[in-house]
């Protein structure tokens, strides 16, 4: 017995260690591909490097080439496959998820133009804010005064970080807060309108049915906005070599959160976000050169505790939900036992009688 157990330890003790490697790899790849796809779009777009600041323009390539992609991949190699999805829940679901998402892409990539990457990272700190508060007005989430205590803590950071600011620019603070209302209304409606059908997207499909919708909301704007400038320059034909790499590199992104998120929990895409973070105003210190100061710094750091405390909560609730989940799995066998326990004692009681 002794062999036995020392013999199954190992093998228990290497696979758990593989469990823990693999997550760790998955975290790594999406924050790199993350952090690549930020950096990449604030070269393009800023005007003291690629000099290329037309967001809606990088926006579209970008669903433009995950479309193509997608359409390949689901109905030509049919390496993916589509679900059932009527006409009514496609534009009662779909076209609202994909109106926000090429709203908050527009907003987000055009903030780049105006504020530094370390900001923008700074005030992405508010997007917990944003989905509890629109969950609560859309009686997704349940208030409590604790955690609204908490919200009101991280704005309280984040508005310290942008009094710190070197390079404020309200235009640019405008923008992002706009891009953050919008993906966290984006977020409440995938479960809303998907999660409440029974309808499950990969990053496939999700981009098979929500990136030529994105593309058709921003070619309105587009044709207002930005085609009259690029009509005049040279900018209408991008180097292909720049903007093909750019748009893989969303793509890929792509795929990264589905990895993430299938592979681990969406909790550990947050947690990695928070490290993310972290690595960008260190890289746009140190690399960009952008202006970090002290108060910058200490609003994000009461930002930044206060993230973690909203996670540390969400961990406790789903621990808590799967023991209770667990209970009742427990107690639903316990009842199938005793109804076999009865059924089997009036059995036996027949047969004595016999």
């Amino acid at each position: 017995m002794g062999r036995g157990t020392g013999s199954a330890l190992p093998a228990v003790n290497s696979g758990l260690i593989k469990k823990i490697l693999l997550s760790y790899l998955y975290v790594g790849i999406w924050i790199f591909l993350s952090f690549t796809v930020i950096i990449f779009n604030k070269y393009i777009l800023d005007k003291k490097m690629y000099d290329w600041p037309y967001p809606i323009s990088l926006t579209m390539i970008h669903m433009g080439f995950c479309s193509t992609i997608a359409f390949f991949l689901v109905r030509v190699f049919k390496l993916v496959d589509t679900i059932s999805m009527t006409r009514e829940v496609y534009m009662s679901s779909v076209v609202p998820i994909g109106a926000l998402y090429a709203l908050s892409l527009w907003l987000s990539n055009s903030a780049y133009i105006y504020l530094s990457v370390s900001f923008i990272q700074m005030l992405k700190a508010l997007m917990p804010v944003a989905v509890y508060s629109i969950g609560v007005l859309m009686s997704k989430e349940t208030f409590r005064s604790n955690t609204m205590v908490n919200m009101i803590g991280i704005s309280v950071g984040v508005a310290i970080a942008a009094y710190g600011e070197a390079m404020f620019n309200g235009w640019g603070v405008m923008l992002q807060l706009g891009a953050v209302v919008f993906e966290a209304t984006r977020l409440v409606l995938i479960q809303i309108l998907l999660t409440s059908k029974g309808i499950t997207l990969n990053p496939i499909t999700t981009l098979y049915y929500v990136a030529p919708c994105c593309f058709l909301f921003l070619s309105v704007p587009w044709c207002v906005v930005e085609y009259p400038a690029l009509s005049g320059t040279s900018s209408f034909n991008p180097d292909f070599m720049v903007f093909g790499l750019n748009s893989a590199c969303a793509f890929a992104l792509n795929l990264a959160v589905f990895l993430l998120v299938g592979k681990t929990s969406a909790l550990t895409m947050n947690v990695a976000g928070v490290v993310k973070d972290w690595l960008l105003i260190a890289f746009s210190w140190s690399v960009i050169k952008d202006r970090v100061t002290p108060i910058n710094l200490a609003g994000y750091g009461l930002a930044f505790l206060g993230v973690c405390y909203y996670n540390h909560c969400k961990l406790q609730a789903m621990r808590a939900k799967e023991s209770q989940k667990k209970a009742v799995e427990a107690d639903e066998e316990a009842g199938r036992l005793l109804d076999q326990t009865g059924e089997m004692d009036k059995e036996a009681n027949g047969l004595e009688r016999k």
